[in-house]
C-alpha cells in the first residue's frame, strides 16, 4: 500500500520575524497560570454495600485518578476506615503531620478514622497516577471532607 502525503501551503512571514521568535527575543503572550486553575484528581465511585453484619456501616469503593501534577485539596474522611492500594504510578500524600511519602504502583496503607490529609498528591509531572480506595464509613456519612481554610 502506498502512502500519500498532503502537503498544504504555509504563510510566508518576514525573516526578521521568524528570527525574533526563534531567539526568543519576541516572546508571544501566554496566559498565566493561576493557583485556582490546578488540576485536580477524578473520583469514580466503583461500589457501595451496607455491612449487614456490621449494622451502621458501609463499604465504599472508588478509583481515584491523578492526572500528572494532580493535587487534592487538604481533606479530610471524617470516622471512615481507610484502605488504598495505588493501581498505577506513583503518590505523594501526607498524614497529619507526619513526613510525606511516596507510594508507588503495588503499594498499599490504611489510615484510622478522623486523620487528616493535608497532602495528596500525583508524584510525577508527566506520568499519571490511579488509585484504588476502600472506605468502612458510617452509613450515610461524607467520605471527603474539606478542611476549613
Amino acid at each position: 500500500m502506498q502512502e500519500i502525503t498532503m502537503l498544504l501551503p504555509l504563510p510566508r512571514l518576514p525573516a526578521p520575524f521568524i528570527t525574533l521568535v526563534c531567539t526568543g527575543v519576541l516572546a508571544l503572550p501566554m496566559p498565566a497560570a493561576r493557583a485556582h486553575d490546578a488540576v485536580e484528581e477524578t473520583v469514580s465511585p466503583k461500589f457501595s454495600q451496607a455491612l449487614p453484619n456490621v449494622p451502621g456501616k458501609t463499604l465504599t469503593t472508588l478509583i481515584v485518578d491523578f492526572p500528572p501534577g494532580a493535587k487534592a485539596k487538604p481533606h479530610r474522611h471524617g470516622e471512615a476506615f481507610v484502605y488504598a492500594y495505588v493501581l498505577k504510578g506513583a503518590l505523594r500524600s501526607q498524614i497529619n503531620d507526619e513526613a510525606p511519602r511516596v507510594y508507588h504502583a503495588g503499594d498499599n496503607w490504611f489510615e484510622p478514622p478522623g486523620v487528616r490529609h493535608p497532602l495528596t498528591e500525583n508524584a510525577s509531572r508527566s506520568q499519571p497516577a490511579r488509585l484504588l480506595v476502600v472506605f468502612v464509613a458510617n452509613t450515610g456519612d461524607a467520605l471527603k471532607i474539606p478542611d476549613q481554610p
